[in-house]
């Protein structure tokens, strides 16, 4: 079955939908406007239920097949934006000045939609769909929220799934992979501390500045020269602050990055030598160091069969020409994980690549690309008619 017809019809609207978000983009746990707008297409849609409040933000939809039946499954969605000034120049830019939907998370919001709409109107299938319209992926972890709220206590889906579009790949491609898809995420946080004083004097002071980069330096051989070299491992310092004056040796300074690996073995690896590293040297140097590794996001992890499943459905709307195994994990972050920590599920990209000069998602120039959004849609809803099928389809 290809992109659904009904689907396609209403293909004008969605991008109408998807521009309005776009223009009224809300950041992590934020996102009113964003909700009160899903919540009310759903209920004009004719949604069964509609629960507003989880995790703040957070919209699930509840959709009845034609036929009862034990099977639920859960779509998910994502709809937060990112602190980032537009520059797309386009008519339907963002309003709000420092914030916009640099990911797409519009567009995802924008399809679940379109495959809550159709399934409200066929529901062709036997069972329930649970629509989770979930806030704060970008920041905050809104799926562990909403986990931690009752979400699967609530909407107990026997399986979960969801998309992201992927501008590298050519619009329409669909991509799939069994286990690491993306990567588990920290972020570190290190406070030097030495001795302040005259920079014509340093030595009078114990200099953070100069430890500080040592410690970054050593901090780009963790992985170089302690990973094993097959295993995927990133550490990278982001940030240095400290110093208020030209002839002035400050008394701390502050290095901030991030730490992002596939295997609980490689993130505890990192984790343990990222804080080695900054004490001894600073110890080394007769200062001291304060390090933090604030683990945010785990892996995320598809279940074989769920990834299966979800390629099929791809393959059924697309056809196998545009259906590939991706060759290896992206070291992003994706807190769809949480979801995949206690549901069999499966989460693929959707290819929305224009060209060579596309903008890559968190760009200020990034844009979603209209022409996926039934393509999505129908991933979506073919999903829930496979995985849930009538009795009278056989």
């Amino acid at each position: 079955m290809p992109v659904h017809n009904r689907i396609a019809a209403f293909h004008d609207e969605m991008i109408a939908w998807r521009r309005d978000f776009h223009a009224h983009p809300e950041l992590a746990f934020e996102e009113v406007r964003t909700a009160a707008v899903v919540a009310e297409k759903l209920k004009a849609f004719g949604v069964d239920e509609v629960h507003t409040g989880l995790a703040r933000t957070g919209v699930v939809g509840v959709i009845r097949g034609a036929e009862p039946g034990p099977g639920a499954i859960g779509l998910r969605a994502d709809m937060d934006a990112l602190p980032i000034q537009e520059e797309t120049g386009a008519p339907y830019a963002s309003t709000r000045p420092g914030v916009m939907h640099a990911c797409g998370h519009d567009g995802h919001t924008t399809m679940l939609l379109g495959a809550a709409r159709y399934l409200a109107e066929t529901r062709n299938f036997a069972g329930t769909v649970y629509l989770f319209f979930q806030p704060a992926e970008e920041m905050g972890g809104g799926a562990e929220v909403m986990i931690r709220e009752g979400l699967f206590d609530r909407f107990p889906a026997d399986r979960v799934f969801a998309l992201h579009n992927w501008p590298k790949a050519p619009a329409g491609m669909f991509l799939w992979r069994t286990g690491p898809v993306m990567a588990a995420v920290a972020a570190i946080d290190i406070t030097v501390t030495g001795k302040g004083a005259h920079g014509a004097m340093p030595n009078l002071g114990i200099d953070p500045v100069l430890v500080g980069a040592h410690i970054i330096t050593a901090l780009q051989g963790v992985v170089a020269r302690n990973l094993d070299p097959v295993e995927s491992g990133v550490l990278s310092i982001t940030w240095l602050e400290g110093g208020f004056a030209h002839n002035v040796i400050p008394e701390t300074v502050r290095l901030r990055g991030t730490a992002r690996w596939l295997t609980p073995e490689t993130g505890a690896l990192l984790e343990q030598r990222t804080i080695e590293t900054a004490e001894n040297i600073a110890r080394a140097f007769g200062a001291t160091a304060k390090a933090e590794f604030q683990r945010a996001y785990p892996a995320t992890v598809n279940e074989a069969e769920s990834t299966a499943l979800a390629r099929d459905a791809a393959i059924a709307v697309q056809g196998e020409a545009q259906v590939a195994e991706m060759p290896r994990p992206t070291m992003g972050g994706e807190d769809f994980a949480f979801m995949l920590e206690h549901k069999p599920g499966a989460y693929l990209m959707l290819g929305g690549g224009r060209g060579e000069d596309d903008a890559a998602v968190h760009h200020p120039r990034y844009d979603f690309n209209d022409d996926i959004l039934p393509i999505g849609a129908s991933w979506f809803a073919t999903l829930a008619e496979r995985l849930l099928p009538r009795r009278a389809a056989g």
